[in-house]
């Protein structure tokens, strides 16, 4: 059996369409004063709902399709996941130290959870897109850039293949572990974007929960 034949050309699109919707309903659990406006609760997802769809009409079944428009309307797509994950990351923390009001510590872990799992999507979706030229380049082997990680699995050809590539969930692995320990764990990254993006991370993880956790006890 052939390395082709192991893996399947082209990503599935589940994995990663869940993890956009998982973003837009995280939205909707954020208290209105964590939001860019009152009315972000219904565009905000609506917008992401509509991009979706155009990136499933564009390249229905597994992501294989390098078009110039499908690239475009999913970079606008993650500007404005990023945009409002900021604008609630900035608020939390200014919040915090201006000692808002929280009614009590689950409230404030709740909102702090959210918004540090909303952060942890956003980076694995922007490591998704930007690596090697995203999903559909490395499925069919155009890399127009060079990859900016390098992944266990491409030590071990002879049990994954040498056609295998990474797909969303290991860029979600990737996130999850910088977003939890501070570093990449078991994947090395090998151009400066990638270290700057990853550092990025770390910090407004760190953030997060060392304010999120004083400010909870600090309830108590």
């Amino acid at each position: 059996m052939s390395d082709r034949k192991q893996v399947e050309r082209g990503e599935p699109r589940l994995p990663s369409a869940l993890a956009i919707l998982a973003v837009g309903v995280l939205f909707l659990l954020i208290p209105s004063d964590f939001r860019i406006s009152s009315i972000s609760a219904f565009v905000y997802p609506l917008a992401l709902l509509i991009l979706l769809t155009l990136l499933v009409i564009g390249d229905p079944g597994r992501i294989d399709r390098e078009v110039p428009w499908l690239r475009i309307t999913t970079t606008i797509m993650l500007i404005i996941i990023t945009v409002t994950t900021t604008f609630s990351v900035v608020r939390l923390v200014v919040g915090i130290l201006q000692n808002a009001a929280f009614t009590s510590p689950t409230q404030l872990l709740e909102l702090g959870a959210i918004i540090w799992v909303t952060n942890v999507i956003q980076f694995s979706l922007w490591y998704w897109h930007l690596d090697s030229g995203g999903p559909a380049a490395r499925a069919l082997g155009h890399q127009k850039t060079e990859p900016a990680f390098h992944f266990p699995e491409q030590d071990h050809p002879d049990i994954k293949g040498t056609d295998w590539y990474p797909q969303f969930i290991d860029y979600f692995a990737l996130s999850f572990n910088t977003g939890t320990a501070f570093s990449s764990t078991d994947v090395a990254a090998i151009r400066h974007w990638a270290k700057l993006v990853m550092i990025c991370e770390s910090a407004i993880s760190l953030t997060l929960v060392a304010l999120v956790v004083a400010r909870a006890i600090n309830i108590l």
